[in-house]
């Protein structure tokens, strides 16, 4: 069981780096496409990167539990407490090399994505291993928090705050590109 956890773990964290990869472009490629901007970075922000992780591990989110989901209790309250550790991971790392090194590097704002993405992928086989947060409400509020924060990037994107996560630091811009 933990060799059959392991492949699709290790798969759905491929598909997250692939996928979130290609939403970096895929607003620019759309033409700007209202739709696209839903799910795809709008701008260079922060917040629009954290969006990359966000909505590839959320449809893998869909698939694994149709297929996991039995198997193991828990995988609602995991996959939101590891959803949110990913994306959390991605401003955490992004600052912290930024405010060491004093400007941002293209190589490393990359590694921050993916080394997000395997560490919400390994923290989600960790706690999926363990069996823990089996009770129902817990299965409730993982569910609350893929749900809350597939509504707040949404929302965040077209309706951005005026704080620095949100900030394009190309065009100092929020939002949308025009």
């Amino acid at each position: 069981m933990g060799k059959r956890l392991f492949y699709w773990e290790l798969a759905g964290a491929l598909f997250t780096a692939a996928l979130g990869t290609l939403l970096h472009f895929t607003y620019g490629w759309s033409g700007g496409w209202t739709p696209a901007a839903a799910f795809s970075a709008v701008n260079e922000s922060t917040w629009e990167h954290m969006k990359l992780l966000f909505f590839p591990m959320f449809l893998t989110s869909v698939v694994q539990l149709c297929c996991l989901g039995r198997t193991y209790p828990n995988f609602l309250a995991v996959r939101g407490v590891s959803t949110l550790a990913g994306t959390a991971l991605i401003p955490v790392l992004f600052y912290t090399y930024t405010g060491v090194v004093g400007r941002h590097v293209m190589w490393a704002d990359i590694a921050v994505f993916y080394l997000s993405v395997l560490g919400a992928f390994a923290l989600d086989f960790r706690l999926l291993r363990r069996g823990r947060f089996t009770s129902l409400w817990q299965q409730l509020l993982g569910l609350v928090i893929l749900w809350g924060l597939a509504f707040l990037f949404v929302f965040c994107t077209f309706h951005p705050p005026g704080l620095a996560l949100w900030q394009d630091p190309v065009t100092l811009g929020y939002g949308p590109l025009r």
